[in-house]
Parts: structure tokens; sequence; C-alpha cells
């Protein structure tokens, strides 16, 4: 009988819900990521409710990730899409980006 390493009881469970996070992601034709905040190197993984924003910027905090939680601007909306407007008081667009990821910003702090 083989030794199995000890599942982690927070690390699992969180692993899963980062993977389901991601696929839903793909599903979001509407939105488009900021821009600008693409540029600097941060990419937008998804987009989620208020409450759950805690629970998931800690998340990637552990996994080695700096983490920011955007409102979601008129702009990153479809232009056909009335009801989705109402998403930009509930929701964040989730950005994350590897701790000490080069870009011009820190290359050229000055502009």
């Amino acid at each position: 009988m083989e030794d199995r390493p000890e599942e982690d009881p927070v690390a699992e469970p969180l692993a899963r819900y980062v993977e389901a996070e991601a696929r839903r992601r793909f599903l979001d034709p509407h939105a488009a990521p900021d821009p600008e905040l693409t540029a600097a190197g941060w990419e937008r993984r998804f987009i989620t409710d208020l409450k759950r924003v805690p629970e998931v910027l800690e998340l990637y905090e552990t996994l080695g990730y700096e983490t920011r939680a955007e409102p979601l601007r008129p702009d990153e909306l479809a232009d056909d899409c009335q009801d989705c407007q109402l998403a930009t008081f509930g929701f964040r667009s989730i950005y994350t980006r590897r701790v000490g990821t080069v870009t011009r910003e820190t290359m050229n702090p000055e502009g």
C-alpha cells in the first residue's frame, strides 16, 4: 500500500475554488480587462461579488501573487448589456501578477 501525502484541509479546497473561478473567467465575454493594468503586468482572473473578495485575494496572495480588486468600469461592459451596468455596484474584477514582476513602471518609476 502506497503512502499518500496527507491532504491539506485548506489548500486542496482552495485550489479547487481557484480552478473553478478560472474556468468561469472564460465564460465572461462581456467584460474586457483594464488595458492600463494589463500593460503593467496584471492579469484579470475573473469577476466576483464583494463578499468573496477577501478570501480570493488571500488565496492568491498565499500562492505568491500580488492582488487587486478593482471596481467594474462601465466601459468594461458590453454596450448592449443594460443589466450589466448593475454589476458595477456589487462586483469586483480580480487582478493578479507574480510578486516581483518587472514592468516599465518598476524599471523606470519616474516615467
